[in-house]
């Protein structure tokens, strides 16, 4: 017997290695689509030229709603990921309150807040919390805000 434990044992972790890897539900996934759909819309429309390349974009820290359980650094890095894998795309940084004091004509600033659209919705496997995301796109330095959008959804709540 124990000259077939080590082939057993290699056996087994070569089997381990082999199978197919499990679907993975971090919060990563399941803000990944709601990053690219903000990318998207936000790429894709007026004011910014396209292609943004010249264009610098200063994210703002998001306002999450707290009833959906996720911080807003999670939100940030979302956006920041899928603005950053935009072909053609504008350059992306972190909004500072130093940088409040205007900037050249290609910054920009977006400024994103996520809320809790209605109660959780249950379901038999599991849980959807339903959302708003609202972008508002100003140039650095500006209050009013030259481009807004809203995008609805639903998270689901075992990934986060």
């Amino acid at each position: 017997m124990k000259t077939h434990l080590p082939l057993l044992l290699a056996t087994l972790l070569l089997a381990g290695c082999a199978a197919a890897p499990e679907q993975p539900t971090t919060l990563r996934q399941a803000l990944f689509g709601l990053g690219e759909r903000a990318a998207e819309r936000l790429t894709a429309t007026p004011p910014l030229p396209s292609p943004a390349v010249d264009q610098v974009l200063l994210l703002a820290r998001p306002e999450v709603d707290p009833r959906l359980g996720l911080g807003d650094e999670r939100l940030l890095e979302s956006l920041t990921r899928a603005l950053l894998a935009v072909s053609d795309g504008p350059q992306v940084l972190e909004w500072r309150d130093a940088m409040a004091e205007g900037g050249g004509d290609n910054q920009w600033r977006l400024d994103s807040r996520l809320e809790a659209d209605g109660p959780p919705l249950q379901l038999s496997d599991r849980e959807l919390l339903p959302y708003r995301l609202s972008l508002e796109l100003r140039r650095a330095g500006s209050d009013a805000p030259e481009w807004r959008n809203e995008i609805s959804g639903a998270l689901d709540a075992t990934a986060l």
